[in-house]
């Protein structure tokens, strides 16, 4: 098992063990994505999306992720891409412009989406999801 591979392994462990590990899955990705990703980058995920006609930098093809890297899913990276600590210029900043919805530290009056585990948990199956979606 690859370094990435282990850390979300760990993650999702760590996770069950906390008793919310239903929610880390590529299904429940799939529904985020719908929610969050879909508008730009496309329901397949290949940046055809109805507001990519508007967008001054082209939504990218999420399906070849893969591909772009030598076959090997780059996990942790997408993971940084989706929680914001790899800014995405067409973001405007930091990714997704969705705000705390994918990075959340604390819960509270001013986060209303919860703890930091249920973030890396949504965090994660997005990225499983865009993971078996790969060509």
């Amino acid at each position: 098992m690859d370094f990435t591979k282990a850390i979300a392994a760990g993650a999702v462990f760590g996770l069950a063990a906390a008793g919310i590990a239903s929610a880390q899955d590529a299904d429940v990705g799939a529904g985020l994505y719908a929610d969050y990703c879909a508008a730009c980058h496309g329901a397949s995920g290949k940046g055809d999306g109805d507001m990519a006609n508007l967008m001054t930098v082209p939504s990218p093809n999420l399906t070849l992720l893969s591909q772009g890297n030598d076959g090997e899913f780059p996990m942790l990276k997408v993971i940084h891409v989706i929680d914001g600590r790899t800014g995405v210029r067409a973001h405007g900043g930091a990714m997704p412009v969705f705000g705390r919805v994918f990075a959340s530290t604390e819960p509270g009056p001013n986060n209303p989406y919860g703890s930091v585990l249920e973030v890396r948990g949504r965090v994660l199956s997005l990225a499983m999801y865009l993971e078996s979606i790969q060509q």
